[in-house]
């Protein structure tokens, strides 16, 4: 019996634990602080403003909940790159919604009914897509890159029907204050990450649905024989990508006061590299909701590095897909390796 897994409080939290099951968990948090150090070197003066700081807590937390959307995908050995044609599709649809209810006489002011249905709208609306994506790979038995790759495309259509092309500008204030507002002196988009973060890994490791998901990922033939219905399971996680996306959705709209077809289109590939970086196995079987969740603030610590230094756009995103490609084979070595 491994005395280590055994060592230390039976009950709560406890770190060692976490260490002993993910030691890609220390790497991260050496990899934040190294990045850390080194833009705050390179230039400190503007690094380090508080201003810096606090405009990354509204920003992340869209992203952090793509990857971690990303991560439950390829717990099953899949993949979800609907994400953010989901995320704004569901923006599109609340603010058409919101245009249609107040008409000429302005969104701002729009009450918390109606804001309440522009949510519950949004929601729904990832739920849907996501359930098209799984009924798709479950019932049709496609490859899940290649079901999610299409239904993305039909989304972004979708969204750009909805539109006509521009961005649809305007917002109740209450929407708004989901991505720009303060609680607790806290970014909101902060703070409902932190809570959606807790609750997902609460889920992915403490109820059966999360130690399904693992197994299923991990030893297919063993989830078979053990009875579980892999099919319903990976709709049901396909289903919870689409409500995080629609969540992200809402986020990104509010935070921009607008929603466009094509908005966070970079995000994709950063979602990818992110659950990977945090630990995922593409493969299946493996990943941590904290350890995406440091991953994606190291990247955004990176990314606000690379803005304060001047780097192309086209610049950054060579150096994200090189890194993405780095990380895999990284990971594929060590598995090797064992």
């Amino acid at each position: 019996m491994n005395t280590e897994l055994n060592s230390g409080p039976k009950n709560g939290f406890d770190i060692r634990r976490l260490i002993n099951r993910d030691n890609n968990i220390v790497q991260l948090l050496l990899m934040t602080v190294l990045i850390f150090v080194v833009m705050t070197a390179l230039s400190p003066d503007k690094f380090l403003r508080y201003y810096n700081f606090e405009s990354l807590t509204y920003l992340f937390p869209e992203l952090g909940l793509l990857a971690i959307a990303m991560m439950i995908a390829m717990l099953t050995g899949g993949i979800d790159l609907s994400v953010v044609g989901i995320a704004n599709l569901s923006g599109i649809l609340a603010g058409v919604i919101f245009h249609k209810i107040a008409g000429d006489s302005g969104v701002a002011g729009t009450g918390f009914p109606t804001v309440l249905l522009g949510i519950g709208v949004a929601i729904a609306t990832g739920a849907v897509a996501g359930a098209i994506n799984g009924l798709l790979i479950t019932r049709m038995n496609i490859t899940p890159i290649l079901a999610t790759l299409g239904t993305g495309q039909v989304y972004t259509g979708l969204a750009v029907v909805l539109t006509g092309g521009p961005a649809i500008v305007g917002f109740p204030d209450m929407w708004s204050f989901i991505g720009n507002g303060k609680i607790l002196g806290l970014a909101t988009p902060f703070v409902l990450f932190l809570v959606l973060m807790v609750l997902l890994a609460w889920v992915l490791t403490r109820t059966t649905f999360g130690i399904n998901l693992m197994l299923i990922g991990t030893n297919p033939k063993a989830a078979l024989f053990a009875g579980l219905k892999r099919e319903r399971m990976v709709l049901y996680s396909y289903i919870l990508t689409g409500v995080l996306g629609s969540i992200a959705g809402i986020m990104l709209s509010g935070r921009t006061n607008a929603a466009k077809s094509d908005y966070g289109t970079s995000y994709l590939l950063q979602a990818v590299l992110i659950a990977v970086l945090g630990g995922t196995n593409p493969a299946g079987g493996k990943g941590s909701v904290i350890g995406v969740s440091i991953a994606v603030i190291a990247l955004m610590l990176l990314s606000s590095g690379f803005t304060i230094l001047r780097f192309s756009n086209h610049l950054v995103d060579f150096i994200w897909g090189a890194f993405l490609l780095l990380v895999i084979a990284l990971n594929a070595w060590k598995n090797r390796g064992r």
